[in-house]
């Protein structure tokens, strides 16, 4: 497995190296932030079919091996002044950084070739808008409650009232 430290990673005090991972040499090790585990940076290993994250937290150590299907797309995040292609997953800390430029070309170039590589779509997340709320579904609402499965439903009948009968009890 080949290491890219050199042009990837955390970067070194006073470099002004930015992250880029070139896409035809997986798989590649790199170092990326992570706000939540010790020291601020997580291990990642990038392979054509999986992807597994390396970190500590409070001093216990993790590898989190994730399925490249698993991931939901390659995505477009950013301004105008600084870009950043995001192997997006549904967990956000599960997501791994590809490429930060500003270069428009250049992005544009390496989104498609990582959407190609990892055979996922092209998400552009500026343009999306947050997908509205569901509506939970509820089975049980919309049953009677047990009780009243006893009870006929409709008007009530009323009961029939016998005048001048003779009412016969069998008692032993």
């Amino acid at each position: 497995m080949r290491r890219q430290t050199a042009t990837c990673g955390v970067t070194p005090a006073g470099s002004s190296r930015s992250l880029r991972l070139d896409p035809l040499s997986l798989p590649v090790r790199f170092d990326a932030h992570d706000p939540r585990a010790d020291g601020y940076t997580r291990q990642i290993e990038l392979h054509r079919e999986r992807v597994v994250l390396r970190r500590a937290v409070r001093g216990m150590q993790m590898a989190i091996n994730v399925r490249v299907s698993d991931f939901t797309g390659v995505a477009l995040r950013g301004n105008d002044e600084a870009r950043i292609l995001v192997l997006v997953h549904r967990d956000p800390s599960l997501s791994v950084p590809l490429l930060v430029g500003a270069d428009a070309d250049e992005i544009a170039q390496a989104w498609a070739i990582w959407s190609d590589i990892f055979a996922l779509p092209q998400l552009d997340e500026g343009a999306r808008k947050p997908a509205a709320r569901r509506r939970r579904c509820n089975a049980i609402r919309a049953r009677r409650p047990k009780f009243l499965t006893r009870r006929r439903a409709g008007i009530a009948r009323e009961l029939s009232v016998h005048r001048d009968e003779r009412e016969i009890i069998a008692r032993n």
